[in-house]
């Protein structure tokens, strides 16, 4: 089969099944089945698959039509200029979570050598995207999920910052010492369960389940999140994480008693990061 026609056929399966974007889809497993970039399936149309090419682009295309997202197909995700590895085991790096860095880099490089630690690291696309941008930063990781804590490495790894990011095995900030880090950050499990019916199906389906729902109404990790994160600060240390607007309410009345409390909303406008002080 010629590639334009392989490209047509697999557009038209995931526009049956609902796939968004079915052209970038079709488009990125191709070149993931063909090991190419978009400028060669632009420059050879003609171009007959071979069989192999053909048997691996129909399997990637039915994953995909079965609602696996094509970030655990490829196994990669891009994040803050980074190709970061992925699997089944991590959340998928998202561009909401640059916000997140985009407010932290200002606090912290008002500190000569921070201290950092990004609580919940998943992939390790936090952790890895303020080693890159401070190179004075002492930055650790936790996860709960050893699965996960495997991909950060990985991910470090692969970009040279596995003798800066220190990664441990732990729940939230357990087993840390107090007083110890000028900021916390985390991109937490922030979905209520009540929620569930407004997650995308493919999230629901595919990503590990912990990192995004926490509970009921969506506090329930934050809420043992702050208490650790007041613990291990120093006096004036900064809290930074990542939101929804629906938590907005709860998230100001539990940081009530810290300092400098601020909403930075997307650039959707939802409510995006909370920061806060804690006082001196």
């Amino acid at each position: 089969m010629l590639l334009k026609d392989a490209l047509a056929l697999a557009v038209e399966r995931l526009t049956t099944v609902h796939i968004g974007s079915p052209r970038m889809n079709a488009e990125l497993l191709l070149r993931f089945a063909l090991s190419c970039d978009r400028a060669y399936l632009y420059a050879h149309p003609e171009r007959d698959l071979t069989s192999d090419e053909q048997a691996r682009y129909d399997e990637v295309i039915a994953q995909r039509s079965r609602g696996i997202p094509a970030q655990y197909i490829t196994g990669h995700q891009e994040f803050w200029g980074m190709d970061l590895i992925v699997s089944p085991a991590v959340l998928i790096p998202r561009p909401e979570t640059e916000h997140l860095i985009e407010s932290v880099l200002p606090l912290a490089r008002s500190i000569e050598h921070p201290r950092i630690v990004d609580v919940g690291t998943g992939s390790g696309c936090i952790a890895l995207a303020l080693a890159h941008e401070l190179p004075s930063a002492e930055i650790h990781a936790t996860d709960i999920s050893a699965a996960a804590l495997e991909v950060a490495r990985a991910n470090a790894a692969r970009h040279q910052f596995d003798q800066r990011i220190h990664f441990h095995h732990a729940d939230l900030l357990q087993g840390f010492p107090e007083q110890n880090f000028d900021l916390v950050v985390s991109n937490p499990p922030y979905v209520g369960s009540s929620e569930e019916d407004e997650v995308q199906l493919e999230v629901r389906k595919c990503e590990p389940r912990d990192a995004v729902f926490a509970g009921p109404t969506g506090l329930e990790v934050i809420s043992r999140l702050v208490p650790q994160a007041q613990a291990v600060l120093r006096a004036g240390g900064w809290l930074a994480i990542e939101i929804s607007g629906s938590i907005v309410s709860g998230i100001k009345a539990m940081l009530s008693p810290w300092e400098d409390l601020q909403i930075v909303p997307d650039l959707q406008g939802i409510p995006r990061v909370v920061l806060a002080r804690k006082p001196d």
